[in-house]
């Protein structure tokens, strides 16, 4: 079974439609061999109850039975008594009796057919029998005639079926190799399209890029893998090029802090430093370590898997999110007037609290850094969904940058002075996917969808900037009304 398994698929499949071919013009040629022997046999049949029914007369009246049987070439006759002793007999066949013991018994009762000789091998004399009792139920004395048997000789009838069970073998060997050879050819030929995808795989595999499959403008399995298969090779050049570019921006991001630590503790070096500046070099040492941690929490965060729904724990967003609201006002100084926090109760998400925490500081930190007061963080819900919305009424991002602003690394222009990695939209946007989210941003009259997936409109006001999150919701306490944006006119999405 290993060694079949280790065969080319053609050959498999060549192997399994022969064999059924084979079992097919098998039956076919069983069925026309019965039925042409059959026919042949009722013929015979035929012949013989006539030369029996006239034996059988004679035995009865007493007419002697070389007078009244046939003398047809070819056709035999016995009387038999109730012993199996031949009474009298056709010329031509041996002296014992043409039945058996047991076949005597059995026509002593009821009329019995019975052949002498074998189709194959060849017989010297095939014979086909027909015993008929001549008293039945009576039991006849000894030395009385008994059994009547008319003979035929089966010469014709057994050459025709030797000859056709040799057509029918030669006719069905044809049949299948032309089949067989017919099959491979399609098999082949069906096959030949998988093996250019093979060697073309080949290619890809050994570094070759912009590699993509042949496939022919047709609609069957073959061109539909090939068809799915490019789509796979272009999604895997967009990642590995996602990939490399992720790599570059990192070396690129991860180059200033590195080359900052390595000049402080090279100017620490040169020179003998007085206990202050040691420890001053120390502290800058350790500020520039700690921001090679945060930017490599940030590049772990923006990899994250995605959660589990049924099996995540439950979220009070509005708990959540008020509480940070607190914790900013009592970090900056800011007011309620500063920074708003509109949160009902009741709306909650399966999902992980740390993370969609870290999502919304996000959003605050960016609202804060780059726009302008009032900034208003709001929780509601719409239909089956939790919104999460942080709006504030600075400047904004142009139109152009929207749809970058997510990509890992990418500051607007009138960032690129700020502190920052430039991964905290990607942390959000990464933390909503995984949350089976939608992250739209909305700024300055422009709107981008990030992740489409639900058809809800916006709620927010047209000035400033609007980052919302969409996340499936567990459970909303008043269906129907949303109070994601209560305080703010109302905006469609487009």
């Amino acid at each position: 079974m290993a060694r079949w398994g280790r065969q080319p698929l053609r050959v498999r499949l060549v192997a399994g439609f022969a064999a059924a071919m084979l079992v097919v013009l098998t039956g076919a040629g069983a069925f026309v061999y019965l039925r042409v022997r059959y026919a042949l046999d009722l013929r015979l049949d035929q012949d013989l109850a006539a030369q029996s029914a006239q034996l059988t007369d004679a035995a009865r009246t007493g007419t002697p039975l070389p007078t009244a049987a046939r003398t047809v070439p070819g056709e035999y006759w016995q009387l038999l008594d109730a012993g199996n002793h031949v009474l009298a007999a056709s010329p031509g066949l041996p002296a014992d009796s043409l039945l058996t013991p047991e076949q005597l018994n059995r026509a002593l009762r009821r009329p019995v057919r019975a052949d002498r000789g074998t189709l194959l091998p060849i017989s010297p004399r095939p014979l086909r029998l027909y015993a008929v009792p001549v008293q039945p139920g009576a039991a006849p004395a000894a030395g009385q005639p008994a059994v009547t048997v008319a003979a035929v000789r089966r010469d014709q009838r057994d050459e025709a079926l030797r000859e056709l069970i040799g057509q029918l073998a030669l006719a069905n060997l044809a049949a299948l190799a032309i089949a067989s050879l017919v099959g491979y050819r399609l098999a082949r030929a069906a096959l030949a399209p998988v093996e250019r995808y093979r060697s073309e795989a080949a290619r890809i595999a050994t570094g070759a890029t912009g590699v993509r499959l042949a496939v022919p403008a047709t609609d069957d399995e073959i061109a539909r893998l090939g068809r799915t298969l490019n789509d796979m090779l272009t999604a895997q050049d967009a990642a590995l090029d996602r990939e490399r570019q992720f790599i570059s921006d990192a070396s690129h991001e991860l180059r200033t802090p590195l080359t900052l630590l390595a000049t402080e503790l090279e100017l620490a070096l040169r020179r003998p430093r007085t206990t202050a500046e040691l420890e001053q070099t120390i502290r800058n040492a350790a500020a520039d370590t700690a921001d090679l941690i945060a930017l490599a929490d940030a590049l772990l965060t923006v990899g994250t898997q995605p959660v589990q729904g049924d099996t995540a724990p439950t979220v009070d967003l509005p708990a959540l999110v008020t509480d940070l609201v607190h914790h900013y006002r009592a970090t900056t100084g800011a007011d309620s007037d500063t920074l708003r926090c509109q949160a009902g109760p009741g709306l909650t998400v399966r999902g992980d609290a740390s993370r969609l925490g870290r999502a919304v500081t996000n959003l605050i930190d960016n609202a804060l850094r780059y726009g302008a007061p009032p900034i208003t963080v709001a929780v509601g819900h719409v239909d089956a969904l939790v919104r999460i919305t942080v709006h504030d009424t600075g400047p904004g991002m142009s139109a152009a940058f929207l749809p970058h602003a997510v990509e890992r690394f990418r500051r607007a222009d009138t960032a690129r002075t700020s502190p920052g990695t430039g991964l905290g939209l990607s942390i959000v946007d990464a933390t909503v996917r995984a949350h089976h989210g939608e992250l739209r941003i909305c700024s300055a009259g422009a709107h981008h969808r990030v992740n489409p997936l639900f058809d809800v409109p916006c709620e927010h006001s047209p000035q400033g900037t609007t980052l919302t999150m969409l996340l499936p919701s567990e459970q909303v306490d008043e269906p129907g009304e949303s109070t994601a944006g209560a305080n703010l006119a109302p905006w469609p999405d487009q």
